[in-house]
């Protein structure tokens, strides 16, 4: 379809056509962020159908966090030489093939390498849903648009687990992956029909695909060291894949300071705001990560909860998400970052230490109001806080040529933050294979899990009150380059992660 010859940069919320833009980008990314926050419910179904343990059921979350990681990057490159657009269809349609795949998977050994394809899927279309917001709306009514994605987007990952629950009990966890197929049905068309294109005419020069390689080979390998320490103990393969990761990182590292056009150009952490908003997105997508892989199995082994009870247990947050998510990206453009980025991480370590009273006996009506809602409530009023003004943070700590690069960063960032999580809390929490079979187990090793969650929460809160600081006007404003029609303004940040948000999510 040709190029529609349109205001890039120009377009209001309030507009038809602003509409439409965010209808799309918010169906496209809600596909990735649903995916990735659905699957913790199924994942003892899935467990018990497919006959795994624990370290398989870790791989059929890492497996798509992994590809994404590690490619997101080389998604946002892409998207910004060949057209924003394209590559977001693109990534839909790859995303929806490859939730086909998983739907139809025989046995946890296809599931994992389908998973993996989805990821590669969701690395084309996420930095590209946000990247067209950025590129199509006015200046005046961005951190708006940024607030309805992040609280719609947000709500399409909360709502996950309330949606795999209900298909995980109904027709079965396979079709927590088919219902992509729907969803991107309706998108294809109406990102083609309606959203204008746009691209970086100053993007040239080779793919790093060196360094994609070698950043996905190096988080891989400590991955794998992590997920099977549990099982083989301090075994030479785990001790070398270890090892091969961290030389691989510092490889990955040397390669990106010296190539001329490098995927990770080491001279945009020179904006310390940037560096410093990226911590914080670490800490705060390993905590999200690590809480929702855990917390949905807590309360069906352990509280007693359905999959759809233990979905429902958590629609508090997607509620909160909902109502209040585009006004609190308001309120952080008016008030700056500091302390929505300082306090939203404290309120959700608190909602995660609450989660701590969740045991035998929640999954009444009673046990829910006193243990379960109480959290899920706090934290979303954190997740609220926090989310909006994270992604719009990143978007600001950058010139605006450069907005893509940094949301592949801060994407990749929030990504690998969740992946790492999901990986290392078993480990470090002492969880068995065998822990999600054993109500006992997996409580004790939860209580242990959640306060290393908050715990990282509250270092991204100390990070945000010593580092962040609220943009010039002039940074905020973003002077748009020199741009011929439909070039758009570029590309942003992140999307919501693994259980809201926004990942995960994250990161995730």
């Amino acid at each position: 379809m040709a190029e529609r010859s349109a205001d890039p940069g120009g377009l209001r919320v309030a507009s038809t056509a602003g509409r439409w833009v965010v209808l799309t980008t918010v169906l496209g990314s809600s596909m990735a962020m649903l995916d990735s926050t659905v699957i913790n419910v199924a994942l003892p179904r899935i467990g018990e159908d497919l006959g795994t343990g624990m370290a398989a059921l870790q791989w059929t979350v890492n497996a798509y966090m992994l590809t994404l990681a590690g490619l997101i990057l080389l998604g946002g490159a892409l998207g910004d030489r060949y057209g924003r657009r394209r590559v977001f269809v693109t990534g839909v349609v790859w995303f929806a093939v490859a939730s086909l795949l998983c739907g139809l998977a025989p046995d946890a050994t296809v599931l994992i390498a389908a998973r993996a394809l989805q990821g590669i899927g969701g690395a084309l279309l996420t930095p590209g849903s946000l990247a067209l917001i950025q590129a199509s709306f006015h200046p005046d009514d961005r951190a708006r648009a940024v607030g309805l994605w992040s609280g719609f987007g947000g709500v399409g990952a909360a709502v996950g687990p309330f949606v795999g629950g209900w298909l995980v009990d109904g027709p079965g966890w396979r079709w927590v992956f088919l219902l992509n197929l729907p969803v991107a049905a309706i998108c294809v068309p109406v990102a083609l029909r309606h959203v204008p294109e746009s691209r970086d005419p100053h993007a040239h020069g080779r793919f790093d695909v060196l360094g994609a390689v070698l950043g996905a080979l190096s988080l891989a390998l400590v991955t794998y060291a992590l997920i099977e320490a549990p099982g083989q103990g301090a075994s030479a393969v785990v001790i070398g894949a270890a090892v091969g990761g961290v030389l691989l990182g510092a490889a990955f590292v040397q390669v990106e300071r010296r190539r001329p056009d490098p995927m990770l150009p080491p001279s945009v952490f020179a904006s310390r705001q940037f560096t410093a908003v990226n911590l914080v997105t670490l800490c705060v997508y390993a905590a999200l990560g690590g809480f929702f892989f855990l917390s949905a199995i807590q309360l069906q082994v352990v509280a007693g909860y359905s999959a759809l009870g233990a979905g429902t247990a958590l629609l508090p947050t997607t509620v909160l998400m909902l109502l209040f998510s585009a006004r609190s990206g308001e309120l952080g453009q008016r008030i700056g970052p500091r302390i929505p980025l300082t306090a939203g991480p404290l309120i959700a370590a608190t909602g995660m230490l609450l989660m701590l009273r969740v045991g035998p006996g929640s999954n009444t009506v009673s046990g829910y109001l006193t243990d379960v809602l109480p959290a899920v409530a706090v934290l979303g009023v954190g997740l609220v806080t926090l989310v909006a003004p994270l992604t719009a943070t990143v978007l600001a700590s950058v010139d605006t040529a450069r907005a893509g690069l940094a949301s592949g960063i801060n994407n990749a960032a929030a990504r690998a933050a969740g992946l790492i999580a999901v990986a290392a809390l078993p480990l470090l929490a002492g969880m068995g294979p065998e822990a999600y079979r054993d109500a006992g187990e997996f409580a004790a090793t939860f209580r242990r899990a959640m306060p290393m969650c908050a715990g990282l929460l509250a270092a991204g809160a100390v990070i945000a009150w010593a580092t962040v600081r609220t943009p010039p006007a002039a940074v905020q404003d973003t002077a748009r380059p020199e741009c011929t029609v439909n070039c758009g303004v570029t590309s942003p940040p992140l999307e919501p992660a693994p259980g809201t948000a926004r990942p995960a999510g994250t990161p995730e």
